[in-house]
């Protein structure tokens, strides 16, 4: 106990940190939650609904590069501030729009793109905060708080917003938000400091040289550079999924909303599970193995049983076997990155790993969405009553999302298998 009261001492500017942040982050992921919900209803378009995560995305990859560089040379506690309170400003203007009748779907991606830019600025920022106010034997314990924050986060929002939906509409989740974030504002500026280094080495090097030195590590370190490749290529897959998703749930005999609540819920504890699992595991005598395996194993089972599963317990069953393992998974890779990457670059090469491992997944969503409207539900609405399709998927709209899933899930497995036969991956 006394062990316990005193790390809470030293770690207590962190926690009031995480805390707050965490709450914050929970306001935001229920009006992205429910905007994803709105889109649907409105125009009954997965494309349509995908290129909310397309437009929220896009800055974040496209911009990423440079933000390692950046948070070296900003004030961490004004970037986080400003970059908070933009993305509040933006929540104010959907409000009104939203309350005069006038949000449009177009408003949307303007105001995600703007939020993703803000998130790709305070993200590097914050992760340096963390680490100015934290004890160094405190590190590895804030990254499994970290994880189970951003776990806990994904069992509460669909339930919390698929409540806050029911009883106070639309408006209401957005309140919310703006709650949250005025909690996390008021003790970032008043409660927290945040020590800035005056250094200024890093000030004085250019942004692109200092944006290069990430790129020209990956260059060099092939075995890095393909696993980030691996996990671009998954994140393909994975985003393409996730375009489908809503798309199928709320359209199916036996989906609705709540149904899409429930599912996200069982994701999310299963995420919250994988995770305590991963931190009491040994360190593997080959953390590529366990990497491989695991998402060899969630492309072979989710994608199948959405597919082939017509009631809500095959699909939770699917959501529980496909994210079970991937928290052991991100914690092996990010084992690798912090035990080979120097310490003095690992921002940078964070920043330039971001780039490439995630600008697969505004492409994965776009994608899964126009294929989803554009082709495999219009498969499906041409198939004869008993064919092979209809008895497989069934029939009516969402029939093809489920299709979808049934082809995504091979393209899956092949990916895993590939990258599986690279030898420079598996020195780690």
């Amino acid at each position: 106990m006394k062990n316990l009261i005193k790390s809470i001492q030293e770690m207590k500017i962190f926690l009031l940190l995480w805390v707050t942040q965490s709450f914050s982050s929970l306001g935001s992921a229920m009006t992205s939650y429910a905007l994803v919900i709105w889109s649907y209803s409105q125009k009954g378009s997965a494309l349509m609904t995908a290129l909310l995560m397309v437009s929220s995305y896009a800055p974040y990859v496209i911009f990423s590069v440079f933000a390692g560089a950046l948070s070296d040379r900003w004030n961490k506690k004004a970037t986080m501030l400003i970059c908070d309170s933009v993305a509040a400003l933006t929540t104010v203007i959907m409000l009104a729009l939203l309350h005069g009748g006038r949000l449009a779907i177009w408003h949307l991606y303007v105001i995600n793109a703007v939020n993703g830019l803000m998130n790709t600025v305070q993200q590097p920022a914050s992760e340096v905060a963390i680490t100015r106010v934290l004890p160094p034997k405190y590190y590895q314990k804030v990254g499994g708080l970290k994880y189970v924050s951003s776990s806990l986060n994904s069992v509460m929002t669909p339930i919390l917003a698929t409540a806050v939906l029911g009883l106070g509409g639309m408006g209401s989740v957005v309140v919310f938000d703006l709650v949250t974030f005025a909690m996390a504002f008021v003790t970032l500026a008043f409660v927290i400091r945040i020590p800035e280094n005056q250094g200024k080495r890093g000030r004085e090097e250019p942004l692109l040289i200092a944006a290069r030195k990430g790129l020209a590590y990956l260059k060099r370190e092939q075995g890095i550079f393909r696993l980030i490749l691996f996990l671009s290529s998954i994140n393909l897959v994975a985003s393409l999924y996730s375009a489908a998703l809503p798309a199928m749930i709320l359209s199916r005999e036996g989906g609705s909303e709540q149904v899409l609540g429930l599912v996200n819920t069982v994701i999310g504890l299963t995420t919250l599970a994988g995770s305590i699992l991963a931190s009491f595991m040994r360190a593997p005598k080959s953390r590529t193995r366990v990497i491989c395996n695991c998402l060899l194993f969630s492309m072979s089972t989710e994608n199948f049983l959405l597919a082939l599963g017509r009631t809500p317990f095959w699909w939770c069953l699917g959501g529980f076997l496909g994210w079970i393992a991937i928290p052991l998974m991100s914690t092996n890779l990010e084992a690798i990155l912090r035990l080979h990457v120097p310490e003095e670059i690992q921002g940078r090469v964070y920043s330039a790993r971001n780039s490439l491992q995630f600008f697969t997944i505004p492409v994965g969503y776009f994608l899964g969405g126009f294929l989803v409207d554009q082709v495999f539900e219009p498969i499906m609405a041409f198939q004869a009553p008993g064919s092979v399709l209809v008895r497989l998927f069934g029939s009516g709209k969402g029939s093809g999302a489920a299709y979808f899933f049934f082809v995504i899930a091979f393209v899956g497995i092949g990916v895993c298998l590939y990258f599986r036969r690279d030898p420079r991956i598996w020195k780690y």
